[in-house]
């Protein structure tokens, strides 16, 4: 096992290394050191962010853990969309400070050199490079656009997404290829704890709630021009800067039937809690073809100790999964990945039993965006914990016709 040399900052983002430290981790139950095995070279488009006023921590040459001092703060990196976290960076937690900014916080160190990071290389795709994003070009695509179909509310919107918050499903409509998003719902019946839309208290979200509600027609018309594109291949109801999207089912299945009429190019997607399986089987008479259901878990209390569902249950989202089988749609799950919880043995095996009961799919695996420490403070404290690697292996060896990625794909691409 080889240790990491510590790296921590200051309030003013200056980089220290601690030579007479290793490196400390995580692991959501306890602090450990971060050793190479666990870790991988920090890859490109990731980003170092500071634990803002936490205090670092690692372990001395005796192997004892020490809190630095207060102007040295805990530095971690956050992990572009392919990677999967499997460590926090470890930090002093203290009374009164308020919850950190929601972001993927992983754990670094430095080996001979070189920046390294606690995750596991998913589904590095390389259509969802940032470099091919935010383009020189991207302004005067959205300006051309807006001046074709100046009254559609819905592309003011998108072209508000494309530019202000850098989404990349709302950039593609602009840039004419892959995935699209269409936005529909204002409204939620959930009040998560990672929302990243809407937070309650003083927890600032990263992104806009979504506040309009596009006609049809509207949809529909922003939806055809992507199919035809040659280098389009998706539209996707269901964003993470809107609410729940089947609690705008009748409008979606008009959009659906019209861009149907119009072209048969493409798949049509849904993003989804799974809330309404009446609401969902609407969608799927109407022509939806695919689904990625959002969880954190397959054990009714820990889904609803997250999610804080209003008027559904997780029984109302597993039989929407059934519905999405029966009707052979292909399912994704968007899993929710959060060290100390979604490792604990009997997550993974609800999870993989899940799994068993279902055909083939997709688990895409998503770094939750949360403070660590606050948001698994609304679980029990974990018994004991696999580890994400061992975690991720027996997904594999016990649910191999599941796929572990992190993005959405068309049918074709799957096999």
């Amino acid at each position: 096992m080889t240790p990491l040399t510590a790296v921590h900052t200051n309030r003013n983002g200056d980089v220290f290394v601690g030579e007479e430290y290793s490196a400390a981790a995580f692991d959501g139950r306890q602090e450990r050191p971060l050793r190479a095995e666990d870790t991988i070279p920090l890859p490109a488009g990731a980003t170092l962010m500071a634990l803002d006023s936490r205090r670092a921590q690692a372990f001395d040459g005796r192997g004892g853990l020490r809190t630095l001092g207060r102007e040295r703060w805990s530095l971690s990196a956050l992990l572009p969309t392919g990677y999967t976290r499997t460590l926090y960076p470890a930090y002093a937690d203290e009374p009164g400070q308020p919850d950190l900014p929601l972001f993927g916080y992983a754990a670094i160190g430095m080996l001979d050199g070189d920046l390294r990071v606690a995750a596991i290389a998913t589904d590095p795709a390389p259509e969802w490079d940032p470099k091919r994003f935010n383009t020189p070009d991207l302004r005067s695509r959205v300006n051309e656009a807006l001046g074709d179909r100046p009254s559609n509310k819905m592309l003011r919107q998108l072209a508000r997404c494309a530019r202000d918050y850098g989404c990349y499903t709302a950039q593609n409509v602009f840039y004419g290829r892959w995935e699209a998003a269409l936005p529909v719902s204002p409204a939620c019946n959930a009040r998560c704890v990672g929302c990243i839309s809407l937070q309650e208290g003083e927890t600032a979200a990263p992104q806009e709630r979504f506040k309009m509600t596009p006609t049809a027609d509207e949809i529909a018309e922003i939806a055809v021009a992507h199919l035809e594109r040659p280098d389009s291949y998706m539209v996707s109801f269901g964003q993470g800067c809107e609410g729940e999207p089947l609690l705008a089912a009748r409008t979606i299945a008009e959009a659906i039937a019209k861009i149907r009429t119009r072209t048969a190019r493409g798949i049509v997607h849904l993003n989804t809690n799974a809330s309404l399986p009446t609401q969902l089987r609407r969608l799927i008479d109407a022509g939806l073809q695919s689904i990625r259901v959002s969880t954190i878990s397959a054990l009714p209390a820990t889904y609803a100790a997250y999610y804080r569902p209003s008027g559904y249950g997780w029984s109302d989202v597993r039989a929407s999964l059934h519905l999405a089988a029966e009707r052979g749609l292909l399912i994704n799950f968007n899993l929710l990945v959060l060290p100390g919880l979604t490792d604990r043995p009997e997550e993974v095996e609800a999870f993989v039993g899940l799994l068993r009961d279902l055909p083939s799919g997709v688990v895409q695996l998503r770094n939750l965006n949360a403070d660590p420490k606050r948001a698994l403070s609304v679980f029990e404290p974990p018994a004991a914990l696999v580890g994400i690697p061992a975690m991720l292996e027996r997904y594999h060896a016990e649910a191999p016709h599941f796929a572990l990625r992190s993005f959405t794909r068309p049918l074709a691409v799957e096999a």
